[in-house]
């Protein structure tokens, strides 16, 4: 399978595990996980070809690290970014460093000058140890801008911090006085 086909296979994964596994059929449990064998019939239902060997490719070659295999590998899921709401990851509450980033497109700074950073759909607002990281995000959304996020303030204002497995930090909310433009 050739670089693209894996990429468009990954962000259907991204899809069905982090947002619509309803969508082929697919049951989550409250920790996110799905049985491999039951996401390979739904999405053959689908049209789409998923094997077992395929999904562990994508798993362990994936630098974003967006997807977990359980110990037994009869299971997988995203480890964060879930817009379900039957999904409520567990991650463990951290200290964050000084400042963590978080990339978006200018066309959103208005709204984040007012409101801050939110969830949105999303369970958490996402936030990144490194600029390279955050440059990377933004530019999905368009033209990118980096925000500076003072964490370890925040942190020691109240605000909880989780990370992710895959390092991605977490938290539910980034109020305006926190973010200083890059």
């Amino acid at each position: 399978m050739n670089k693209k086909q894996l990429n468009e296979t990954s962000k259907f994964l991204s899809y069905i595990l982090r947002h619509e596994p309803h969508s082929i059929g697919l049951q989550l449990d409250t920790e996110g996980w799905a049985e491999i064998d039951c996401l390979i019939a739904g999405a053959a239902k689908e049209g789409r070809t998923l094997d077992r060997e395929l999904i562990l490719s994508i798993v362990s070659s994936s630098d974003k690290k967006r997807f977990s295999i359980s110990n037994d590998a009869q299971y997988i899921r995203a480890v964060q970014g879930h817009s379900n709401g039957s999904v409520d990851l567990q991650h463990i509450e951290k200290e964050p460093p000084e400042f963590l980033y978080h990339g978006t497109a200018t066309r959103f700074l208005e709204s984040i000058q007012q409101q801050g950073l939110i969830a949105g759909s999303r369970h958490h607002v996402h936030l990144s140890q490194d600029m390279t990281t955050a440059v990377a995000v933004g530019q999905r959304y368009g033209k990118p801008v980096v925000l500076k996020v003072e964490a370890l303030r925040m942190h020691q204002q109240g605000f909880k911090f989780f990370q992710a497995e895959n390092d991605v930090w977490l938290t539910d909310h980034v109020p305006n006085f926190f973010i200083h433009q890059v």
